[in-house]
Formats: C-alpha cells, sequence, structure tokens
C-alpha cells in the first residue's frame, strides 16, 4: 500500500470523526483553521511556482470563507453582522485576485485578516460541558 495514500486515508477518517462529535463552535473554528493552512499552501505554491497547487489551495481558501460567510446568521441579525459579512466578501475577492496575480503578499493580508477574526471567535469559546 501507498504509505501516501494510506496517511491521507487516516487523515480524512481522523477529520470525519473530528466533525461528528464537533460542537458548532469547534466546527467554525476548524474552518477559520482550514482556511489559514490552505492560505499557506497557496504561499508555498506560489513560492515553487506550482501553479496548479496554488489554484486548488486557494480555491479551497475561498470555499471556506464562502462557507463561514454562508454560516452567518443574517436573516436574524443582519446588521450585527453587516461588517463581518463585508469582510468575508472582501476576502473572497482579495483571494482571487492573488490566484491572478500569484501575489504573496494578498495572501498574507487575507491570512492576517482571517488569524483577526479566528481570535475574535476563539476568545467567545463556550464554557466546557455548555450547550451550543
Amino acid at each position: 500500500m501507498n504509505p501516501m495514500l494510506a496517511l491521507r486515508q487516516y487523515q480524512k477518517v481522523g477529520s470525519h470523526a473530528q466533525t461528528s462529535e464537533a460542537s458548532p463552535h469547534r466546527l467554525v473554528q476548524m474552518l477559520m483553521e482550514g482556511g489559514l493552512s490552505r492560505i499557506a499552501q497557496a504561499k508555498g505554491a506560489i513560492e515553487r511556482k506550482d501553479v496548479p497547487a496554488k489554484c486548488t489551495a486557494i480555491s479551497k481558501a475561498i470555499g471556506i470563507v464562502s462557507g463561514l460567510r454562508e454560516g452567518l446568521d443574517l436573516e436574524n441579525s443582519a446588521e450585527a453582522l453587516a461588517d463581518l459579512d463585508g469582510l468575508y466578501i472582501y476576502m473572497m475577492k482579495r483571494l482571487a485576485e492573488a490566484n491572478i496575480s500569484s501575489d504573496p503578499r494578498i495572501l498574507d493580508e487575507v491570512a492576517g485578516l482571517l488569524t483577526t477574526v479566528k481570535e475574535g471567535w476563539d476568545a467567545i469559546a463556550p464554557a466546557p460541558g455548555a450547550q451550543p
């Protein structure tokens, strides 16, 4: 058996187990972590001049940010979440620009923004044992 294939399968099972047991709060954290990871992968791909890997990683990062945006409860909290919604839209646009221009500085900018949002999200973590 291919060791890399086995590792990917193990990671997939581990990820599935984590998500099936995670609270909604933890799922959002995991999405943000995944977005930051994809941005880092894209940056590495740019440095290696690996265009297909860059495109794949940025596409996945855009999908994650889009998922975070879709998770906003704009129907009930539109006013309170308008700025965050706009920030997610801005991040997706900048990621698309980074994909076109292969500019790692844009990726750094988006990673910084997403890190700031994640730090805020981490700070409001529910107490252990609290119901979501």
